[in-house]
């Protein structure tokens, strides 16, 4: 074969779309422009980069749809997710990275495959011909997110992610904090302890609620407009909406008993997530911030136990752009106007690491498949990458459409499916139950099964 598939993007949909690409004998070329054009968030030119949190959030594949996401990911020879579970740190039941050697091993494993190419040209134009997967993620460069708003005649729509900051363990306090997860959650005494609590009284919470409302905050230019994707909210923005909104979200203090005290009970608790695997760097869980560096370091010294605190790095915001997918996408991810060109990733309105992955799982077996000579059959929506490409292509309403996490919202109701079901847990286990099936028979369906 002598046609080649170009994959704009090496973030996690571009990894996973030239994997799956290669895994079907499509020679694929990827085209990152890092490191010789950078952007906001990155630090390295590594394929599969991680930029926010290091976690790809539940791993209970029969209560949690992002759980049955791994699941699906799994059965698919998904590299993303085979990578995950090889550099996988202690995190309760959620499956937490270490991200470096994550992002390394997807990076090296990708170069050395026989039919993958990498180049660091920046693409600025929509191309006219060839097989073309654009997932170029959030941080689309200026270029080529003008290309693609001269094409499609419409604005792309925008809100802002922020991410987090990682203090470096050895600085944290523990006389004052101490190490629990939430009910105690994971197999082993090493998950259970995967998280680092620090607490606080309630005066101690008003105060850090107070300073947090006062801090100095990125100021946005003109013409933009701070819109805001409800998973990845900054925190002054969650305080904003009342004063007790964080004792109810990240700062929630249920579950945990300080080990120091376990007679008090307190107000409120600030949880900290390994960031790797030896254990010297902890990132602070929910706290994405719009803060600027200098109030960073102030409020968060208000925390017991981070009084003395070292940033490896602070938090910050940057602009994440996506497309009105329902209204540009067919369903097969190509863009209607230009055939040739096909999109995965957050880029086309989904949100998360494990959600842009399948969506680039998807693209890359679509396109491969269609240089091949063969057309895949419809994903069930029933299954969560189903759900979630029928979403992204018409399921949601382009009027009001916004990034979207996996959800079992989106999936169509189990009345009459075997017999419904009743009760939450019964409900989500029903869920997953069709959803595997429908998952295996799909993938056995595409004679892609094993591939």
């Amino acid at each position: 074969m002598t046609q080649t598939l170009n994959i704009v993007g090496g973030g996690m949909a571009g990894s996973e779309a030239a994997w799956q690409a290669v895994r079907m004998g499509v020679p694929v070329t990827i085209h990152e422009m890092r490191p010789t054009v950078g952007t906001f968030a990155h630090r390295t030119g590594n394929l599969a980069e991680m930029v926010c949190s290091n976690s790809f959030r539940s791993d209970d594949d029969e209560q949690n749809a992002v759980g049955l996401l791994h699941w699906e990911m799994d059965r698919a020879g998904g590299l993303i997710m085979a990578t995950a579970r090889r550099h996988r740190l202690p995190a309760g039941g959620a499956l937490a990275v270490d991200r470096d050697p994550f992002a390394q091993s997807v990076n090296d494993t990708l170069r050395a495959h026989p039919l993958v190419r990498v180049s660091d040209a920046e693409i600025t134009r929509l191309p006219d011909q060839g097989h073309w997967i654009l997932a170029t993620g959030p941080l689309t460069s200026p270029a080529l997110g003008a290309a693609i708003r001269a094409e499609t005649g419409a604005e792309a729509l925008a809100f802002f992610d922020a991410i987090a900051p990682i203090v470096y363990a050895e600085s944290i306090d523990m006389d004052v904090a101490w190490k629990q997860s939430r009910y105690d959650k994971g197999e082993s005494e090493d998950e259970r302890t995967a998280y680092i609590n620090c607490p606080l009284n309630r005066e101690q919470y008003e105060a850090f609620i107070d300073a947090l409302l006062a801090a100095d905050k990125t100021e946005f230019h003109e013409g933009e407009t701070a819109g805001y994707f409800d998973g990845c909210l900054p925190i002054e923005v969650m305080a904003e909406r009342g004063r007790e909104t964080l004792r109810f979200g990240p700062m929630k203090p249920v579950g945990l008993t300080n080990a120091h005290r376990p007679e008090d009970k307190p107000y409120a608790v600030v949880q900290l997530r390994r960031d790797n695997a030896l254990g010297t760097l902890y990132n602070i869980v929910g706290f994405q911030t719009k803060m600027k560096y200098g109030a960073q370091a102030t409020v968060f010294k208000m925390i017991p136990g981070l009084e003395d605190a070292q940033f490896a790095r602070l938090g910050g915001i940057h602009r994440n752009t996506f497309i009105n997918s329902p209204t540009l996408l067919d369903h097969q991810m190509r863009l209607r106007s230009r055939p040739n060109i096909r999109f995965a990733g957050q880029v086309t309105g989904v949100e998360g690491y494990v959600e842009s992955a399948a969506m680039g799982l998807l693209a890359g077996r679509m396109a491969a498949a269609e240089m091949l000579g063969q057309t895949l059959p419809p994903v069930p929506p029933t299954t969560a990458t189903g759900a979630l490409v029928h979403h992204i292509t018409g399921g949601a309403d382009a009027r009001t459409f916004q990034p979207m996490n996996v959800n079992f919202g989106l999936f169509p109701p189990l009345e009459g499916v075997r017999g419904g079901r009743r009760g939450r847990k019964d409900r989500y286990k029903g869920y997953t139950d069709r959803a595997k099936e429908d998952w295996a028979g799909w993938l056995q369906a595409s004679a892609l099964d094993g591939a």
